[in-house]
């Protein structure tokens, strides 16, 4: 009998990728960071100079490209052609790329096919935007976790002046609202909440709270059904 699927998805800031990450641990499942796949082709397509509107280059960028998704001491490390840019693809630039990227049709449909691979024995956690609406509707759980713009863009700009990036929280709040606007209104796989997802708004929780509630809706899961084993 295979393990659940999970699906978490919400807007930037939302605390995707630290709860995701916590649930994974306490359940011994493995973590998809599906944000991370678009995140290293933006990164690719920098380091060779194309733009957003550049799109049958970066098409065929994406059919040479191979991301790998590595677990090293409890944390996902990213791969791009053998190289870690795990830290290279967080900063801002990337994110404001990684968007008009992820709208590309063909683009999203490689990536489809890997992400789908990679969840097909179930037992993962994926995060993202679309995992419980296109990447995984059939998964057994699907949490939609959201905040204010101006909680999301606090805990943003915090983590960003963390690793030493020097960004003031009004650029911050202005390009997070320009990517909630973008991925909202996209053709292909806009962000919203699947149908059968559960709304968390984190805007008053911890992270504590916030990954407790998650675990508590799992575990209502395993008791009123084991997922199918097929």
């Amino acid at each position: 009998m295979r393990q659940m699927v999970i699906a978490i998805d919400g807007p930037a800031g939302a605390g995707k990728s630290s709860v995701a990450k916590r649930v994974a641990q306490a359940l011994g499942y493995r973590y998809l960071d599906t944000g991370a796949l678009y995140r290293a082709l933006a990164w690719k397509a920098m380091q060779r100079g194309l733009r957003p509107q550049d799109t049958r280059y970066i098409i065929e960028m994406t059919r040479e490209t191979r991301v790998e998704l590595q677990q090293s001491n409890g944390e996902q490390r990213v791969l791009v052609d053998g190289e870690d840019v795990t830290e290279a693809i967080r900063v801002p630039e990337v994110g404001n790329l990684a968007s008009p990227i992820s709208a590309i049709p063909e683009v999203r449909e490689i990536l489809l096919d890997w992400q789908r691979e990679f969840g097909r024995q179930g037992g993962i956690v994926a995060e993202g935007r679309d995992t419980g609406t296109v990447v995984f509707p059939h998964a057994e759980v699907k949490i939609f976790l959201t905040a204010s713009l101006d909680e999301r863009a606090r805990r943003r700009h915090k983590e960003l002046l963390e690793r030493g990036i020097n960004i003031s929280f009004e650029q911050v709040k202005l390009d997070m609202e320009a990517r909630d606007q973008r991925d909202s209104t996209r053709h292909v796989a806009p962000l919203r909440p699947a149908p059968d997802a559960v709304l968390i708004n984190t805007d008053h929780m911890s992270l504590d709270e916030v990954v407790e509630e998650v675990l508590r809706i799992c575990r209502a899961r395993f008791t009123n059904g084991a997922p199918p084993s097929t």
